[in-house]
């Protein structure tokens, strides 16, 4: 029969049935290819671990990508067709930077991939490596983001890409760019981990303060103390025995007479608390008690002994299986440094005249207008860290030390160097050549991730984490939630390769003691029941986070002290004295870092917070569980499932499932069984 269909009509349907066909083909090709992108997602899944928290905001030039056209269907649809996103683009929703080892870094043997989402978008997140999916972890959570991480066992070349998955089943590819759409890591570790910090325990040591093992140099300080060259002072340095009262020269001018020997004698008791490595204040001849304004940096103070027994000590305690790390000072010097008394005597025809600033020439020594100094204190002139001569001789002095036997350096002041972060920059080339596990750690008291991205420094000294979070919520002047979002945004900020060499500090020479932060009192009070209570629940989260704790010395004794009283923290250790409740807390916590894998590794996951309490865990798959009570009422927690073992308190020895009770101002130490 003839068509009565008009030829217009007839044009249009065969139009409509052929793109039926073209749609049909385009449907079973991307259920073809859906098909082989679920089957890498089931493939076996590798064990895959979180990593640690940090403070982070993320930049729209970290990660960046664009959606392909066509592939915009309803995220909550279980037939949502899938989203490719690619690096560069402008603009991003994850945040993923390869470069940085805050999303990549080599960790405990093993590679530790993270990835930044806005939080509670996607229900699962894998990292695809070399076409194998592992499942990576959520790790830290903070302000409208949370971190992801895997781990990859081998350190070796492999191509990743990832894939997140919202709970409504859509599915992002996250790939580099359209050109080139894996990312590739090629086996080669720039920032490698000092792997003997990662398992230690640290204490640092104020050597006048701590033994006087040699009386006959008790007073040799006489001959060198900056205030007999001090134009501005009318002090004189005031000499005492081991007990006697405090002097407003306390600070810097009151000597008690230790010295390397006390230290040397002093190290089988260093070795039973459980210290593995040794933080020395400045030892090097110099006009004061600290020790921070150098005469000399490559002689040993008389007052602390000789270059023989500077020797003897680092012998000894590599014997024990204790490391020793010295305090550099490259910022500035004393007014008896040998280089500025060149300069006072001749003024500008001194070869050493470009090694500082002069402003006027006579002057006199300590006259702070006359020479630029640290922070306007004329007993203090600062190095010129721009002359290339400064720079050599203070490359020379530190490379000389760790000749000599040292096992790294802490570092004064960085941030204070003329020209700082390219000085730095050759002392770890310099060092790391030569030494590749010295430890260097910075003293920067804020976090500043900057210092720690593999060419400057392996640690700072975290007092950001150990005073600005650890005692803040011991304390009770910050919640659970609020300590749980900062130490997110913490461990977020740095590598987990970083975390792993934390110099963990809770107190210093610098600050009061943590035992008088927390209500002990001061010298010569007897500290209260909750403040010890405290004491130990700081301690245990000191002891417990990634890196290296640091005790302070006479902390693990119970000792006070309150920097505000001629910086009383700094008096000598009282070895007649003993808190043992608190020295046997010490005495548990190093053995717990010693034997629970999970300490020894580089991971933290934060994993539950409330006004109160504060829950993490530590190992790659969560082998121990940490919860904390600051509040002055119990709690009862929800455990994660399984049986856990509780091993802190000491003696507790409960297996545990379900939910767990934990009384006010205390801390549970669990292992998963």
């Amino acid at each position: 029969m003839k068509s009565t269909m008009p030829p217009v009509k007839k044009t249009l349907g065969v139009v409509v049935l052929v793109s039926i066909v073209v749609l049909i083909l385009a449907s079973e090709l991307w259920v073809l290819t859906q098909q082989g992108r679920e089957q890498i997602l089931t493939q076996t899944k590798t064990s895959s671990q979180v990593s640690t928290t940090t403070t982070f905001t993320p930049s729209t030039t970290s990660v960046a990508y664009t959606t392909t056209p066509g592939t915009t269907s309803s995220p909550n649809s279980a037939t949502a067709l899938p989203v490719e996103e690619y690096l560069g683009s402008g603009g991003s929703s994850a945040v993923f930077n390869p470069a940085d080892p805050a999303f990549l870094s080599v960790a405990d043997s093993s590679v530790v991939v993270r990835l930044t989402t806005p939080a509670g978008t996607y229900s699962s997140v894998y990292v695809v490596v070399n076409g194998t999916s592992i499942e990576m972890r959520r790790q830290l959570k903070w302000s409208g983001y949370e971190m992801w991480y895997a781990r990859v066992d081998s350190v070796r070349p492999f191509e990743y890409y990832f894939v997140l998955a919202t709970s409504g089943g859509r599915r992002v590819y996250l790939y580099n760019t359209t050109e080139r759409p894996l990312f590739n890591f090629d086996g080669v570790d720039r920032f490698p981990q000092v792997r003997w910090v990662v398992g230690s325990v640290g204490y640092q040591i104020f050597p006048d303060r701590f033994y006087n093992g040699d009386p006959t140099n008790d007073l040799l300080a006489n001959r060198t103390d900056e205030l007999w060259l001090n134009a501005f002072s009318t002090s004189r340095p005031v000499f005492s025995n081991w007990s006697d009262p405090i002097t407003p020269l306390h600070c810097c001018h009151q000597y008690f007479g230790g010295d390397l020997k006390g230290i040397t004698m002093k190290l089988g008791y260093l070795k039973s608390l459980g210290v593995d490595m040794i933080y020395l204040n400045p030892i090097f001849l110099s006009g004061s008690v600290h020790g921070y304004d150098t005469y000399d940096y490559l002689v040993v103070d008389p007052k602390y002994g000789t270059q023989e027994d500077l020797r003897n000590l680092i012998i000894r305690a590599h014997d024990l299986g204790i490391r020793v790390i010295f305090d550099f000072v490259p910022d500035h010097v004393g007014i008896g440094f040998w280089a500025l008394l060149d300069v006072y005597e001749k003024g500008i025809s001194s070869k050493y005249w470009y090694w500082f600033t002069i402003y006027k020439w006579p002057f006199k020594l300590g006259d702070s207008s006359a020479y630029r100094c640290w922070w306007g204190f004329g007993s203090l002139p600062q190095l010129n860290t721009t002359n290339p001569e400064v720079r050599d001789y203070l490359l020379n002095v530190a490379l000389y030390w760790m000749d000599f036997g040292f096992d790294g350096m802490r570092i004064d002041t960085p941030t204070d160097l003329l020209g700082a972060k390219d000085f730095f920059r050759e002392l770890r080339a310099l060092v790391k050549s030569k030494y590749p596990q010295a430890y260097i750690v910075g003293e920067i008291w804020d976090l500043d991730p900057s210092w720690l991205k593999g060419d400057l420094f392996d640690s700072l000294m975290f007092y950001s984490l150990g005073r600005g979070i650890l005692l803040a919520f011991s304390s009770g002047k910050i919640t659970g939630t609020q300590a749980a979002e900062a130490l997110s945004v913490f461990y977020a900020s740095i590598g987990v390769n970083v975390a792993g060499m934390g110099f963990n500090v809770v107190d210093s020479h610098d600050t009061s003691r943590v035992l008088t932060d927390l209500g002990g009192g001061r010298l010569g009070d007897k500290p209260s029941y909750e403040s010890i209570q405290r004491l130990k629940l700081l301690t245990v989260l000191q002891f417990t986070m990634p890196g290296m704790p640091v005790i302070f010395q006479g902390d693990e004794r119970g000792a006070l002290g309150d920097k505000n009283h001629f910086d009383e923290q700094r008096y000598p250790i009282q070895w007649g004295q003993l808190i043992p409740e608190v020295y046997n807390h010490y005495l548990y916590l190093t053995t717990l870092k010693h034997t629970l894998p999970g300490l020894n590794t580089s991971i933290i996951r934060v994993l539950y917070s409330s006004d109160d309490v504060l829950v993490h865990t530590r190992g790659y798959n969560d082998e121990v569980l940490v919860i904390v009570n600051n509040g002055l009422i119990d709690h009862e927690v929800q455990l994660p499932e399984g049986a856990w073992r509780v091993v802190y308190p000491a003696g507790y020895q409960a297996v545990v499932i379900g939910k767990i009770r934990v009384s006010p101002l205390s801390a549970l130490v669990l292992v998963k069984e």
